[in-house]
């Protein structure tokens, strides 16, 4: 046993909203994959694209960050979900930068040291406004 994400067969559905992530800059609720993909024409439903969110998610596909606002949002990452990384989020676009943060990432081990605390994680979201928004 491997304890590594279990693949799920990929459906049709599950491939058109894996493709309208991967289409996209950014982090993109579940209602937006959905209006894009009924643009297409696609043929699906809101309890479907949140069925293959998660699945996405579960598999290590996909970051799910949380707006400001609370809203749940993905955004597919391929290879690179699967290692440790932060996000700089534009807050009127969605579009996201992987970043670095190693110094957070000392922060959080000193924290954690200094507690007595260990296996620790953490998530960091840096959250503004891109350049392009900004006019």
């Amino acid at each position: 046993m491997t304890g590594g994400p279990t693949r799920r067969r990929e459906t049709r559905q599950g491939e058109a909203v894996r493709d309208a992530l991967a289409q996209s800059e950014g982090f993109r609720s579940a209602q937006d994959v959905y209006a894009a993909l009924r643009t297409e024409g696609e043929n699906v439903g809101l309890s479907t694209v949140y069925r293959h969110l998660q699945a996405l998610a579960d598999d290590g596909d996909v970051d799910v960050i949380h707006t400001p606002e609370g809203e749940t949002t993905y955004r597919y990452c391929g290879d690179a979900a699967r290692r440790h990384h932060h996000h700089l989020v534009c807050r009127v676009c969605g579009r996201a930068e992987e970043i670095e943060g190693r110094a957070v990432e000392r922060w959080a081990v000193s924290v954690a040291d200094q507690h007595g605390y260990s296996d620790v994680d953490h998530t960091v979201e840096v959250f503004g406004t891109c350049s392009a928004c900004q006019g």
